[in-house]
């Protein structure tokens, strides 16, 4: 039998045979493993049923919601069925709660019932639900990637702890690429898995385990199809051919991360959106994180766009908040919204230099006292020591203004904003040139 064939020859699946048998092989959400933790303890075989308590994971997908139910399963000895919210309905879920009585009452087992994607069942099925979780028939557990306060409800929710589980690292996906290449029920050590080849199945995974598994053994077939040697070598280029998509020379964590952020910022400041778009591309391909680009739009919207474009920062900031709300990968089409938006309105750094001359003088030394006439007249004695006194009421001016001065001493008439006559900061500029005119007549 060839290399290609051992590999692949009638299993299932790689990221299935490498699901952990134990919470001990559980890569990633620490958070939820520690000590005491409702994991661990759903988990303990001597755990009695009164004191189980059903939970509901929330993640991205690939993050180990199947896994950590079915290694609580396995640990704890219970018995464990398990059903889609795809395939199953009412009926099956009234099914699962009949047996669970009866092994229970019959053997004294417990039964834990995982739920995947609960995101799906209607109000009705999930209603299916509540007598055994509310009676303890089962113990559920049931995982979503969708945010449960909008897709659970109410009555399930208050009845289970809510688990969140986050994106895995680099080094756990790296940890669970390396251990599958080994393992008996993985790969056996049958290929051998280039540097190159690791990094690049880690990045295109962007977090996500099963993504991973699924992409190591489509590049081992690769690799084994075309091997000379005993020992295939699965190499970059095998991992592209395998998962048919171009990999971008990207690290997230090195030069290649900086390098494109500059030039997407860059292309944004110089007005060209084809290019912003081309970068903005290139690090969603790469799996950059969504929530770095959209910061780092809403900071090129206050430092780039500034008041030419005050609706430029409330877009950006918009484009961030959806990111976060719908996640990825419909995240990129806010992403792409606000970047098209910032490249091609008007801009201006102004308020940018502006703070920036400020602070520098401030750090120089460049402070003085509050103006007498500036200063709190509200607490006690303030009066007798003249604060507030000679103050003038701006609003008691028929256009909102009243020469008086405002900077210390020692640096009035120094000017930290000067507008542009660009976009909307031209209409600013002509009336803060008014403004000062009269604000100098003192």
């Amino acid at each position: 039998m060839s290399s290609s064939a051992s590999l692949m020859s009638g299993q299932t699946p790689l990221a299935v045979r490498m699901r952990p048998v134990s919470l001990d092989e559980v890569a990633g959400q620490k958070h939820l493993l520690r000590a005491g933790s409702p994991i661990l303890a759903l988990a303990d075989p001597d755990a009695t049923s009164p004191g189980a308590v059903s939970i509901i994971l929330w993640g991205p997908p690939g993050t180990g919601k199947t896994t950590l139910a079915q290694a609580i399963a396995r640990s704890s000895g219970r018995r464990f069925v398990e059903l889609s919210a795809i395939t199953a309905g009412v009926k099956d879920v009234r099914e699962v709660m009949q047996e669970a009585v009866t092994q229970r009452d019959l053997y004294g087992q417990t039964t834990i019932l995982f739920l995947d994607e609960i995101h799906r069942f209607t109000k009705a099925q999930q209603d299916a639900l509540l007598p055994g979780v509310e009676n303890g028939w089962v113990i559920l557990i049931a995982a979503t990637t969708e945010n449960p306060s909008f897709s659970v409800i109410s009555p399930l929710l208050s009845r289970s702890l809510l688990l969140t589980l986050q994106t895995l690292t680099d080094d756990e996906v790296g940890e669970l690429v390396d251990r599958a290449v080994v393992d008996a029920r993985g790969l056996r050590g049958a290929v051998v898995l280039s540097d190159a080849a690791r990094a690049a199945l880690i990045r295109l995974a962007s977090g996500d385990a099963r993504r991973a598994l699924t992409g190591l053994e489509a590049a081992a077939a690769v690799a084994a199809s075309g091997a000379k040697d005993e020992t295939p070598t699965i190499t970059d280029e095998d991992v592209a051919q395998a998962v048919d998509r171009a990999l971008l020379r990207y690290d997230r964590q090195g030069d290649e991360h900086y390098e494109v952020i500059s030039a997407f910022i860059k292309s944004i400041r110089g007005s060209d959106p084809d290019a912003a778009l081309h970068y903005l591309a290139r690090m969603i391909e790469a799996g950059e994180d969504p929530r770095f680009i959209a910061r780092r739009l809403v900071i090129s919207a206050a430092e780039d766009i500034g008041l030419a474009d005050p609706q430029g920062l409330v877009i950006a900031t918009a484009a961030a908040d959806a990111v976060a709300f719908i996640g990825m990968p419909e995240g990129r089409i806010p992403l792409a919204e606000a970047t098209v938006y910032l490249a091609t309105t008007a801009k201006s750094n102004a308020a940018y230099l502006g703070i920036d001359a400020a602070i520098a003088d401030v750090r120089a030394g460049g402070f003085g006292r509050v103006p007498v006439h500036l200063r709190d007249a509200h607490y006690p004695g303030a009066k007798r020591l003249g604060h507030g006194k000679g103050y003038r009421y701006p609003h008691d001016s028929e256009h909102g203004v009243l020469p008086q001065q405002y900077l210390p001493d020692e640096l009035d008439g120094r000017r930290y904003y000067n507008p542009k006559t660009l976009g909307a900061e031209r209409d600013v500029a002509a009336r803060l040139e008014r403004i000062r005119r009269i604000l100098g007549d003192r």
